[in-house]
């Protein structure tokens, strides 16, 4: 059965067309401004803004989920594997910028090639193992369980591994980091100081003890 209510008469607002006179003091009183909304006090609150990162790996997760959508027959989530990550990098590759010369190439383990060649451009390793780093972490924070985590499979790894090797032949790049040399550069200062004449100092220290003898 529905309750029908009468109309509730809402009293009018107050509005203070002319101050109120305190006769103790003598003293206006208006009404205060430091009273704050709710509405005011969640506007003012700004959210934090999110990082670069944040933002990079949200397009990324989306992007990858827009593929397991057109993929043929389509994918669900959990029903990816390993296999379908590289398949998914395999097809990143389309859209590369790097250039990457074939063995047959005569540019093949140059840095600098001095003219164009015809080698396809793909994914740089350090894009595609920034990529999986992203994308491991989004599918965990998605719900998704860390040992099942395909980003982090084994084949994914080798993969990751092998273009790294061959991108560092094709294109004379070396992804070994270097190591820190250790600032000799005191220590050569020091060794480059002239070191005081032993000798010398024997002989002027025995003349002056004979002169002080004599007189």
């Amino acid at each position: 059965m529905d309750i029908v209510s009468e109309p509730i008469t809402k009293n009018p607002p107050i509005t203070f067309e002319t101050p109120i006179i305190n006769s103790s003091t003598s003293s206006m009183i208006t009404p205060s401004s430091s009273a704050i909304s709710p509405a005011t006090t969640a506007d003012s609150i700004s959210t934090p803004t999110p990082s670069r990162y944040e933002n990079q790996k949200r397009r990324d997760w989306n992007t990858f989920c827009q593929y397991l959508r057109n993929h043929r027959p389509p994918l669900s989530l959990p029903m990816c594997s390993g296999a379908h990550v590289l398949e998914f990098l395999r097809y990143l590759d389309q859209f590369g910028k790097t250039k990457i010369h074939n063995q047959t190439c005569p540019f093949f383990g140059l840095p600098n090639p001095p003219a164009p060649c015809p080698c396809p451009l793909r994914q740089a390793w350090g894009s595609l193992d920034a990529l999986i780093g992203r994308l491991r972490a989004a599918y965990e924070e998605h719900g998704g369980r860390p040992e099942a985590n395909p980003f982090g499979a084994r084949a994914v790894r080798l993969y990751l591994r092998e273009v790294r090797d061959f991108q560092a032949k094709a294109r004379g790049v070396s992804y070994e980091k270097k190591r820190k040399r250790p600032n000799n550069n005191n220590n050569n200062s020091n060794n480059n100081k002239p070191k005081p004449n032993m000798n010398a100092m024997l002989i002027a220290s025995s003349a002056a003890s004979s002169t002080t003898t004599t007189s």
